[in-house]
């Protein structure tokens, strides 16, 4: 439901730089108005109303608007012409296409003496034996009526046997709302007798199991529709099914597209609505997110043994939209309701903090300093194993050793006689013994006694 409010009318009155209390013309048509109000009061130099294409069912609350000359209407449901004596500039009145059925209501209008223009096009009303010329005679200010021109003779005409045509007016009228009644009851009797049935579908008889809508019931039973399928049949069903056409069914329909335009809404809300981001993993590790795209820099002032965070807010933008969050191993900002967080290199200390705003350049910079006693995570590196020779060792484990080479210092030069290098073939010494035999030896070799023996 949709309250005339005064907001509604200053938006409406940008032609009067938003100005209602002199406001003269105000255009509140397609706005799904239920109720006339306030506008009487707060507007009281108003001469020319739109209201049409809407859902008022009464004419109220417009009797202070002296000045007023020309009231719309139309497209309402509006049953009774009631309540504008006070409106005494009143020259035009349309009530095109509502629901007036007591064309006697018309009678209210005598003393709204300037009125000239009257529209009842489309209501019962105009179906009645003798509407117009009941409507000439008792209103004899009027010069149009349904957009045709008022004759002198035709109001002569209309004031002849006026008696006669009041009354057949008043048979008319009470037939009219005894059939109003009827519509009414039958109306409310199929309301009461449909209910909700297997998966939302309606059906009357559930008494009698070989009906046809339990019949139907049944296979929806067996073979359910799905959700798409069901909606689309209701829909269908909404609109094809027959109803007279009254204020409660024009209400109704309104009822019935507004809950659809609002599921709609609801839908394409659903579809843009974007997944959460993830800030923190299932495993506890942090992630780097920049949802602003801010320029930034971290860096770690050594002599002061703190991390520096450089984030470059935007200068203009007001510091209260800016929260800050530091932790031990991460800080985060949130900038107009977008996350900024950033892992930090080392762990800090969040109470001694301080986060402070550039005033040239409207950078926000966050010195978090170093926690002390920090253990810092060294890699252990895998020594090589040594691996010792056994004096017994296999065929197999010799057959797989890579020998081993003998590099020779380039850098001393000394002289080998390659051809004094013979095999002994007499064998070798035995360790440990001090004599031997002299052919054992070569030339020039002197066995000194003292000398031990080598080992």
């Amino acid at each position: 439901m949709v309250y005339i409010t005064e907001d509604l009318i200053r938006r409406r009155a940008e032609h009067n730089d938003c100005e209602i209390l002199t406001l003269e013309e105000v255009s509140l048509h397609q706005q799904e108005i239920e109720k006339i109000e306030h506008i009487d009061r707060w507007c009281r130099e108003l001469r020319i109303l739109y209201l049409q294409n809407n859902l008022i069912p009464k004419i109220e609350n417009l009797g202070r608007l002296k000045k007023l000359e020309y009231l719309n209407l139309a497209l309402n449901n509006i049953e009774v012409v009631e309540n504008l004596e006070g409106c005494e500039s009143l020259q035009k009145l349309d009530l095109t296409v509502n629901f007036v059925g007591l064309l006697s209501s018309v009678d209210s209008l005598k003393n709204n003496i300037h009125l000239r223009e009257l529209f009842l096009v489309g209501n019962p009303c105009t179906e009645f034996q003798g509407y117009r010329q009941y409507v000439v005679a008792a209103l004899p200010q009027l010069k149009w009526l349904d957009g045709m021109e008022i004759s002198r003779s035709e109001r002569i005409r209309a004031s002849q046997g006026l008696e006669q045509v009041r009354r057949r007016i008043r048979e008319q009228e009470t037939e009219y709302l005894r059939r109003k009644e009827e519509q009414r009851e039958q109306e409310e009797q199929r309301k009461k007798e449909k209910k909700p049935g297997y998966d939302g579908r309606w059906y009357t008889d559930i008494n009698n199991p070989g009906s046809q809508d339990n019949k139907e019931n049944q296979e929806l039973k067996e073979n359910p529709r799905s959700p798409e399928e069901e909606e689309e049949e209701q829909e269908r069903e909404f609109w094809h099914t027959p109803c007279a056409f009254t204020p409660e069914s024009r209400l109704e329909a309104h009822r019935h597209l507004e809950e659809k335009r609002n599921t709609n809404r609801n839908r394409e809300t659903e579809k843009k609505t974007k997944a959460p981001r993830t800030l923190i993993t299932a495993d506890g590790r942090v992630m780097n997110v920049n949802e602003p795209r801010l320029a930034f820099s971290l860096t770690e002032d050594e002599d002061a043994n703190t991390v520096v965070l450089d984030l470059a807010v935007y200068r203009h933008m007001d510091t209260s939209l800016l929260d800050v969050d530091v932790q031990p191993t991460y800080a985060r900002v949130c900038v107009k309701g977008k996350i900024f967080q950033v892992v930090l290199p080392a762990e800090v200390k969040p109470d001694s903090s301080t986060a402070q705003r550039s005033q040239t350049t409207g950078h926000l910079v966050l010195r978090m300093p170093r926690a002390e006693g920090e253990l810092k995570v060294k890699k252990n590196v895998p020594r090589p194993r040594r691996e010792t020779q056994s004096c017994s060792s296999s065929t197999e484990d010799r057959k797989n050793k890579i020998p081993e080479r003998l590099e020779v210092d380039s850098s001393r030069r000394t002289s080998v006689d390659i051809a004094n290098i013979v095999q002994n073939t007499r064998g070798a010494p035995v360790e440990g013994s001090k004599t031997s035999h002299p052919e054992d030896f070569s030339e020039g070799f002197l066995d000194d006694p003292e000398v031990p023996p080598l080992i």
